[in-house]
């Protein structure tokens, strides 16, 4: 959903998912300006609510706190809905996903175009996010190489750094319903990418939906973390045990206990998740913490955000390109750095300078995060299990798209 999403919205890079889910049906790959279409406005849309939360809540009735929860339920529908969508691919091919996404996207934002209450926007919300989520995992499907997701992980940073900006000029010139509207930009893809791959035969054996329940279960637990903190505790607790006990029956599941048992895909995940978070909490915060203690306008914050996040997008795109050849240890020790500069840095910095290069070290240490270490995670398992490990890392990741806004309302927009 964001850059990340970013933010929402990590992933990685493919391997085995390529041929198991999808394949090209020509001598070439899918073009990969088709794919990026297909997959990045959902940053965009993601993002678009940053400077508009206001305008929301005002137009919906509730305060500007509640009105983060349709952030949330983007970010929380972009987390349950990766894994889930991705084994759907796996299991029934392009064309189903294809279709129900468009369907999710396009019926998502015709509610939230018409919505009068927020329960009705939530609900067109959450579809938006859902079908955003089968684009970016047949996107992330068919790129095929490190080199082509690395283009669509840059338009990620790219569209999310613009869309809080797009989402202010939109609503200032129409209304915030239209700048929620754009990741069904993406749906212009689907005709040309349906005309390029094929269906793969399904995958065989039987799905762990309890597995799946009980994972969502949990996800969503920790989601609500910020806001209900007793209540998510329990129920996180609660729904940790069940899942336990049910991967202890069932191994080879949909949460594989080789998986758990992997410290490089454990590290991976919750370093990934750290760093979301971090940064998904400091795109909420920054914009009224430039506005508080810099004295910044909606519109120079707007900017002066989008350039910063792109030129950590161009960074961190740097970083990918070089993680190979410099190691799992190196690149490890530059996000953790750089993360935690950002966190300090945006808590003791008074200049509008200062926190924007706050706001960027932290796109940097996010997107890097899920270009880099999604290939740690991929790798840390046999070839028929990395594409759950990379879903289990996506969910990993996208929980920080829905604790920043949390911890964002209960640090400053509360």
């Amino acid at each position: 959903m964001s850059t990340a999403t970013a933010t929402v919205v990590g992933k990685a890079v493919p391997s085995a998912a390529a041929t198991e889910a999808t394949a090209p049906t020509r001598s070439g790959r899918v073009p990969i300006g088709w794919l990026a279409l297909l997959a990045t406005p959902v940053a965009a849309g993601a993002n678009a609510p940053v400077l508009i939360l206001p305008d929301m809540a005002r137009s919906l009735g509730v305060p500007t706190a509640t009105a983060t929860w349709l952030v949330t339920a983007f970010a929380w529908a972009m987390a349950a809905g990766t894994p889930l969508l991705a084994g759907l691919l796996r299991r029934r091919g392009l064309a189903t996903v294809l279709r129900l996404s468009t369907a999710l996207v396009l019926g998502g934002t015709a509610l939230v175009a018409a919505a009068p209450w927020l329960p009705v926007a939530l609900v067109g919300r959450a579809a938006q996010s859902l079908g955003g989520a089968g684009l970016v995992a047949i996107a992330m499907s068919l790129a095929g190489d490190a080199r082509r997701m690395g283009v669509i992980s840059s338009g990620f940073g790219v569209l999310g750094a613009a869309g809080p900006l797009l989402g202010a000029t939109l609503t200032d010139a129409v209304s915030w319903r239209l700048a929620l509207a754009v990741s069904s930009v993406a749906v212009l893809a689907v005709p040309a990418v349906a005309r390029y791959a094929r269906q793969a035969p399904p995958a065989q054996g039987r799905f762990d939906a309890r597995g799946a329940a009980l994972l969502i279960a949990l996800a969503t637990s920790l989601i609500l973390l910020p806001t209900t903190p007793l209540p998510a505790l329990a129920a996180a607790l609660v729904s940790a045990l069940l899942l336990a006990l049910h991967i202890r029956r069932r191994p080879e599941g949909f949460v594989p206990a080789r998986l758990l048992r992997s410290p490089l895909f454990v590290i991976s995940a919750a370093l990934g998740a750290t760093l979301s978070t971090s940064y998904f909490t400091l795109l909420f915060t920054v914009p009224s913490l430039l506005q508080d203690r810099a004295g910044w306008s909606k519109g120079a914050i707007g900017t002066g955000q989008m350039v910063t996040l792109l030129v950590a997008s161009a960074a961190s795109w740097l970083l990918a390109a070089a993680s190979a050849r410099i190691g799992r240890t190196a690149v490890r020790a530059v996000l953790i750095s750089v993360g935690t500069a950002a966190v300090v840095t945006a808590a003791l910095a008074t200049s509008g300078p200062l926190l924007l290069l706050a706001a960027g070290a932290a796109a940097f240490t996010a997107t890097g995060a899920n270009a880099t270490l999604s290939v740690h995670a991929s790798s840390a398992t046999t070839e028929a299990q990395r594409p759950t490990a990379i879903g289990l890392f996506a969910l990993s990741y996208q929980l920080g798209g829905a604790f920043g806004p949390g911890l964002a309302t209960l640090l400053v927009l509360g």
